[in-house]
């Protein structure tokens, strides 16, 4: 038996019917040319051959505040195997994907189901796999997924993701003398790691907050459309975008790529919110989770979060770009004076009231940030699963009560896979934001595309100035003086030339009258 970690017993606190707590994935795979006609069939049946058995965590189950290893095991509880209804269109993969991960795991198994299903047109298959949170935080669950595929075609293993020895089924091999000398060094670890926090809690509430206007502080964010109680219904849209067309856009103007996906996420938030007229006079918070990991473990939760001005007040994308690049500089810098376990301890007083808050739903019009932005690093080199190619990797997240919705990110290959998960009850339209990240792309390359060699973002910003460019190129296409974007179910064309900038784009949503448009981006 291993006690829970204090990070993975909120997760399983914060879990109610309306508010599942399980993160997911949606990895497609393109069917080899010359594969057999049962090669979806017997890679069903090797998987669920006796010889996959589960290790560490997926042969955990909950006992109490302690994990313990299920003894009855069941694979059929966990691995399902459909086949989409002909002609296997995008649109009823994710509308089967959105019904799936509305739906809560059985406590009383280990908390994990994994997917497979056949018929998706364009001779592809798909797995969706969904986890508790509490087990894995998103770098843990790239790194096991990563570790169940193969970098080489010819390999036709079938190795399931739950089969696959992990850290923790390493340690539970070791001696108990050795596990017991660990516990006490993460004591001692606690201990020491006080005085440093409690000099940067001083710094943090009499020199920053209210005098530093880069720090964020847990108290600054507006009510907006996204923080409203959520039903236990999803939506969830997803789309490939080349990843080099950010890393142009952060080489141009100084940042980083990480500051980039945040500017283009804060535009389309923005123009979102102009079309729904919700936009929030002051600037909203994102949340983006970090990962404190300092070993190559691949279980439970290792992450503390940042609080990001997404500047949405502002038209400018440069100037939403600078206000966001220095209030992560201003977190991050924070954090590398600390270690792993003293941002931990720091991260508990700084944000244990709004933790408390989301748990007890106290005061539900306030809330410590608007959304959630999380980017993981993914795969640089293309994945085969039994000789089947991995052809996109789509994450799917968390929706909470006063978060309605959560943008993730991972990248694959020279792709940034971009999945989007709402409450469909609350957030009307959601899949219009695929369309808005899209736009946003495009006004920054405009920006850098001005006959200017510039080192840094002011630079560009005093040409873009100098050089009157026009309204098209800086501002937001959704302002009031102009008449709002169409959706994309009155504007395919739209859609799709959007989408045309993009080499070997997947766009999926989940809405029917899209589908037309979505199928010739997947």
């Amino acid at each position: 038996m291993r006690p829970l970690h204090p990070i993975d017993f909120i997760f399983l606190s914060l879990e109610k019917r309306q508010q599942p707590m399980h993160v997911g994935g949606l990895f497609l795979f393109q069917i080899p040319e010359n594969a057999p006609a049962s090669f979806i069939q017997d890679l069903v049946t090797d998987i669920r051959d006796s010889r996959s058995v589960p290790v560490p965590p997926f042969n955990n189950h909950l006992n109490g505040l302690f994990w313990d290893e299920d003894h009855e095991f069941d694979i059929d509880h966990h691995f399902r195997h459909i086949a989409l209804p002909q002609p296997g269109r995008i649109r009823e993969l994710l509308v089967y994907i959105s019904q799936e991960h509305s739906t809560l795991i059985d406590r009383a198994k280990p908390l994990w189901t994994c997917h497979i299903i056949e018929g998706i047109e364009g001779n592809r298959f798909a797995m969706y796999f969904k986890i508790h949170h509490a087990m894995v935080d998103g770098i843990a669950g790239m790194r096991l997924v990563e570790k169940s595929l193969s970098k080489d075609p010819l390999d036709q293993r079938i190795v399931p993701p739950w089969c696959v020895e992990s850290s923790r089924s390493k340690r539970s091999k070791e001696p108990k003398s050795g596990r017991i000398k660990k516990i006490f060094a993460g004591i001692k670890n606690q201990i020491e790691a006080t005085p440093k926090v409690t000099q940067e809690l001083f710094q943090t509430v009499f020199k920053e907050m209210g005098k530093n206007p880069d720090y964020v502080s847990t108290f600054q964010a507006p009510c907006s459309l996204f923080n409203q109680r959520v039903s236990s219904s999803r939506r969830f849209a997803a789309q490939s975008f080349d990843l080099n067309r950010f890393k142009h856009i952060s080489k141009t103007l100084g940042v980083t790529i990480n500051d980039v996906v945040l500017a283009v996420c804060s535009g389309a938030i923005r123009d979102y919110l102009l079309t729904q007229n919700a936009l929030p006079l002051k600037p909203l918070i994102a949340m983006v989770p970090a990962s404190i990991r300092d070993d190559e473990s691949d279980v439970s939760n290792r992450i503390t979060m940042i609080l990001a001005n997404l500047g949405t007040h502002k038209e400018d994308p440069l100037e939403r770009l600078t206000i966001i690049r220095r209030s992560m500089q201003n977190s991050k810098q924070r954090f590398k004076r600390m270690t792993s376990s003293q941002i931990l301890n720091y991260s508990a007083f700084v944000y244990g009231a709004a933790g408390l808050n989301m748990l007890s739903g106290v005061l539900p019009k306030r809330q410590a940030f608007n959304i959630v932005i999380s980017n993981v690093p993914g795969p640089r080199e293309p994945l085969y699963w039994n000789g089947a190619k991995l052809d996109a990797l789509y994450p799917a997240s968390i929706v909470l009560d006063g978060q309605a919705l959560n943008i993730t990110m991972t990248s694959y290959l020279n792709k940034l896979e971009v999945g989007l998960t709402g409450c469909r009850n609350t957030l009307p339209k959601m899949q219009n934001l695929l369309v808005h990240l899209e736009e946003e792309i495009q006004k920054f390359e405009q920006i850098i595309g001005l006959e200017v060699v510039a080192e840094n973002i002011e630079k560009v910003a005093k040409v873009a100035k100098a050089k009157k460019v026009s309204e098209a190129a800086v501002k937001s296409p959704l302002d009031k003086k102009t008449k709002p974007t169409k959706d994309p179910v009155d504007s395919t064309q739209m859609n799709s030339e959007a989408v045309e900038h993009t080499e070997n784009q997947h766009a999926v949503s989940a809405d029917d009258e899209n589908d037309d448009a979505l199928r010739k981006q997947a």
